[in-house]
This record gives C-alpha cells, structure tokens and sequence, in this order.
C-alpha cells in the first residue's frame, strides 16, 4: 500500500488501489456499452467520467508526491466512488444493462471503497 519511492507515471502500476481503480473503470465501460442509446449522454457519461476519475484522482495526488496531497486526491477518487455507486443502482433500478456483471462491478467497487479509506489512513501516518 505504500507509495512508490520514485514519481515517474510508471510508478503508479506498482499500486494496487490505482490498479483496481483502473480495472474497475474497464468493467464500467464494458457494462455501459449496452445501456440505452438515449443516455449516452447521460448516466452513461455520467458513471464513465465518475469511473474514470478514481484511478485519474489517485494518479494526480501520487504526482503532487506529498502524503498530504496524495490524501486529498484519494478524498476526491472516493467521492467519485461514491457517485459512482449510486450512478450504478440506478441503472439497476431502471433495468439497464446486465445485472450479474453490474452486480460485480458493484462488488469490486465495495471493495475498492476500503482499499481507498486504508490508503487514506496510511498516508495520514506519513504526515
């Protein structure tokens, strides 16, 4: 969970919360291709941007390279966790797409919620 010594991009793909992020992504965009044409634009931009932002946050607070910062990003990539979560039971409620892939996307998303909050705190003992 620690952050790369170096601050090189490439250094990202050593973290794990940044690689689930960037998994996670791919499954939104992968479940969204089937939703309605008409919310393109929409709840499927919607929850591909709110997607998107969680591993973009957590790349751009490691970037800034305080632990300081790096908490900050992580805050923002949670709360778009958060949207992201609700964008997601929406589509469900209104019967979009497949329900055993979002189901999982869902159960990923549950548990990237607590590797963001351990990343958080572990960067809080780095003050």
């Amino acid at each position: 969970m620690t952050v790369p010594a170096e601050s090189s991009p490439g250094s990202l793909k050593r973290l794990e919360v940044w690689r689930d992020g960037m998994t996670l992504t791919e499954g939104v965009y992968s479940i969204s291709k089937v939703w309605p044409r008409e919310e393109i634009y929409g709840l499927t931009s919607q929850a591909r941007r709110a997607a998107v932002s969680i591993p973009a946050n957590i790349a751009e607070g490691v970037g800034r390279g305080s632990p300081r910062e790096i908490m900050r990003f992580t805050r923002i990539a949670l709360g778009s966790a958060y949207e992201l979560h609700t964008l997601l039971h929406l589509a469900l409620h209104l019967e979009y797409g497949d329900l055993p892939a979002t189901t999982t996307i869902l159960t990923d998303l549950d548990r990237l919620f607590k590797r963001l909050n351990r990343f958080i705190t572990y960067q809080e003992t780095r003050l």
